[in-house]
């Protein structure tokens, strides 16, 4: 056997052990939370430590009623912001799929997959309902932006990118469905989905070593560069500048503290850590990314 057909046989070996995993662990929002359980007043919407102020003298010098009100539209923001990338990575996936073969494992897993980020985005959208926060969008410039890269994206860049958006948050997302003094409805939202995009994130990995396989290096530098750019977006759009002013807070001085906060920094590089390894692995981590990344610091 080739050596290109024993790796198609191998995503497609990997793609069929995920259909089986989707069969036997997966989840309905609907059902799964408790939509109509109330909020406990004192209850976290993200463990403080993932807060883009936590560590910084403003924290210290904030109520703890502003800090919970504070992570809570915090959440919502990345929330709002998770909405605006499945939407991307939804009509990345079909348009990847469409004409391709519907018998083959890859096919029936990538319209799995968004089923389930359909299921992801009404209950994140459901759950910043709950708590009485409005969508916090990405800035009208990026939002363009999104809309010519969802038509275009193509390949490794494509998945590539699905990676990124979910990397980042996965840890994020297990210290929340762990955390006693986060809310029962985000912690309950979160090990959803951690359960279920560990099945999409192993599919991207296997997606782009295939699409790699032949590559020139041409084409992974320009593929590198594009994915970085994504993260980029991703990242600085996940806490919107507005939460701060929700929180009661100065929202200059809040920027300017987020902006030098050093935990902060730590912790969104701690996240980052399986998604620069991959894509190390993957030649995806060249000089002009790796100096994206650090402006945004994932490494």
């Amino acid at each position: 056997m080739s050596g290109t057909a024993q790796e198609t046989r191998n995503a497609e070996d990997v793609s069929r052990r995920l259909l089986d995993s989707a069969a036997k662990l997966s989840y309905d929002p609907a059902l799964e939370v408790d939509w109509d359980a109330p909020l406990a007043p004192g209850l976290h919407g993200l463990n403080p430590e993932w807060s883009t102020l936590y560590g910084t003298a403003l924290w210290d010098g904030m109520s703890e009623a502003q800090r919970v009100t504070l992570t809570r539209h915090e959440v919502c923001s990345i929330m709002s912001t998770g909405i605006w990338f499945e939407m991307i990575l939804q009509q990345m996936v079909l348009r990847e799929q469409y004409g391709k073969n519907p018998v083959t494992a890859q096919f029936q897993f990538a319209l799995t997959e968004v089923a389930d980020e359909c299921r992801h985005s009404i209950m994140f959208a459901r759950t910043c309902e709950k708590m009485g926060i409005g969508a916090y969008a990405p800035k009208r410039p990026i939002l363009e932006l999104g809309r010519l890269f969802k038509s275009l994206a193509v390949a490794e860049v494509a998945y590539a990118s699905i990676l990124v958006a979910e990397e980042v948050l996965d840890l994020m997302q297990r210290d929340a469905m762990r955390g006693e003094n986060v809310l029962p409805l985000v912690r309950t939202t979160s090990r959803i989905h951690v359960v279920e995009e560990s099945r999409h994130m192993r599919f991207a990995r296997a997606e782009v070593r295939e699409r790699l396989r032949d590559a020139g290096a041409a084409r992974r530098q320009t593929s590198a560069v594009s994915v970085a750019l994504v993260a980029y977006f991703i990242v600085t759009s996940m806490v919107n500048e507005d939460v701060y002013a929700a929180a009661g807070l100065d929202v200059g001085e809040a920027v300017r503290a987020a902006g030098g906060n050093e935990h902060h920094k730590a912790m969104l590089r701690s996240g980052a850590a399986n998604l620069v390894k991959f894509l190390g692995e993957v030649g995806l981590l060249t000089r002009p990314a790796m100096s994206i990344y650090r402006r945004i610091n994932l490494i």
